[in-house]
C-alpha cells in the first residue's frame, strides 16, 4: 500500500467523490489509494468508506488550513462543490478557490476539478435571452463553477475540468420523473426547447474521474466532458416507458413555466434548460459520450441505468 499514490478525494460521501472512491478501492492492483476528506467523520456514509479499509479524515471546502493538512502528501486530489447544500454561488465560488490555492500549497501533481460552463461567457448578463439572478449570475450552480476555473489554472495545482451532464437520478430524487396526467398515462416533463439532453449516472462520474487520472497529469489543462448518452426528451421517455412497463409520453415544457414552478432553485434550473437549449449542438460536441467511455468502460448508457434503477423512480 505504501507505494500507491494517494487521491485525495473531496465530496467522498457525496454521489461524485463516493463513485470515486469506490473506483479507485476496487481497483485493487491499481497505482491509487484513495484518502476519503469528509466535514462528518463520524458519519454513517464516513463509516462504512473506512470499513472498507479507505482512509477518512476531516476537511471542510470553508476551512483552508483544514484542506491543507488533509491534502498534506497526496499525489492528486478530486476537488467538488455543492451549490445545493447552500444556494450560494459566492460561497461556491469561495469554497473552490480555497480548494485551488490548497492543491498549489500541498505541491499536487494532478488535480481533477468538477466544474461547469460559465454561462456569462455565452450569454452575458445585458443579454435578456437568460434572466439574471441574484444580480451577477445567469445559471447560479453553472456561472460560480465556470468562475472559479481561472483560480485553479492560475494558483492550483495542474488541474483537469471535468463537466458533468445531468444526473439521471434526478428522476429519483429530485421530482423529475414521470407524472401520471389527470387523463391517466404518465408525462416525462422537462423543459428542453426541442434539444437532446446529455444524461449519465451519477456514479459513473466518478469513475470517469478515476479514468482521468489513470491517464495522468498529461491531462492537466483539458476540459473534458461526461455524458453517459445524449438523448431527446422523447427517447428518454420511450426508454423509461420500456423499464416501467408502461407507455411515457414526453411534454416539452416551456421554460418560463419550468422557472414558475416555485421550487427551491427552479429559476436557476429553468435558467440551466435553456442555456443548454441555446448552446444546442455546442453544448452536446462538449460532452462526449465515447470520450467519456474510453474513460470508463462500464459507462452506463440510459437503458443500463434503468435496468438497475427504474424501480427507485417515484412516479407522483
Amino acid at each position: 500500500m505504501s507505494d500507491k499514490k494517494i487521491i485525495a478525494v473531496l465530496g467522498a460521501t457525496g454521489a461524485q467523490g463516493g463513485g470515486l472512491v469506490r473506483a479507485i478501492a476496487a481497483d485493487k492492483n491499481g497505482p491509487f489509494v484513495a484518502r476519503a476528506i469528509t466535514r462528518k467523520v463520524d458519519s454513517e456514509k464516513a463509516q462504512a468508506l473506512s470499513a472498507m479499509g479507505v482512509e477518512v479524515v476531516a476537511g471542510d471546502a470553508d476551512d483552508p488550513v483544514g484542506l491543507d493538512a488533509a491534502f498534506a502528501g497526496a499525489f492528486g486530489a478530486y476537488c467538488v462543490t455543492n451549490f445545493w447544500e447552500h444556494f450560494s454561488a459566492d460561497r461556491e465560488l469561495v469554497q473552490a478557490s480555497n480548494m485551488a490555492r490548497a492543491t498549489r500549497k500541498a505541491g499536487l501533481k494532478h488535480v481533477v476539478w468538477s466544474t461547469l460552463e460559465d454561462t456569462r461567457t455565452f450569454v452575458p448578463l445585458n443579454d435578456n435571452r437568460l434572466r439574471t439572478l441574484q444580480e451577477k449570475w445567469k445559471v447560479p450552480h453553472f456561472d460560480a463553477k465556470g468562475a472559479a476555473d481561472a483560480v485553479f489554472a492560475s494558483e492550483g495545482a495542474p488541474t483537469t475540468c471535468l463537466l458533468a451532464a445531468f444526473y439521471w437520478e434526478n428522476l429519483i430524487y429530485f421530482g423529475m420523473g414521470p407524472r401520471k396526467g389527470e387523463q391517466g398515462g404518465l408525462t416525462l416533463a422537462l423543459p428542453l426547447g426541442g434539444q437532446k439532453l446529455p444524461g449519465i449516472g451519477a456514479g459513473d462520474i466518478g469513475k470517469c474521474a478515476y479514468g482521468v487520472f489513470r491517464e495522468g497529469p498529461g491531462l492537466a489543462g483539458q476540459r473534458i466532458g461526461i455524458s453517459g448518452e445524449n438523448l431527446s426528451g422523447a427517447e428518454m421517455a420511450s426508454k423509461l416507458g420500456q423499464a416501467l412497463g408502461q407507455e411515457v409520453g414526453f411534454f416539452d415544457m416551456p421554460f418560463d413555466t419550468y422557472r414558475g414552478l416555485g421550487f427551491p432553485g427552479a429559476d436557476d434550473l429553468g435558467n440551466m434548460f435553456e442555456f443548454q437549449a441555446i448552446r444546442g449542438e455546442a453544448f452536446l460536441h462538449d460532452r462526449d459520450p465515447k470520450r467519456s467511455r474510453e474513460l470508463n468502460a462500464e459507462l452506463q448508457d440510459f437503458n443500463a441505468w434503468l435496468a438497475a434503477n427504474a424501480g427507485r423512480i417515484p412516479i407522483a
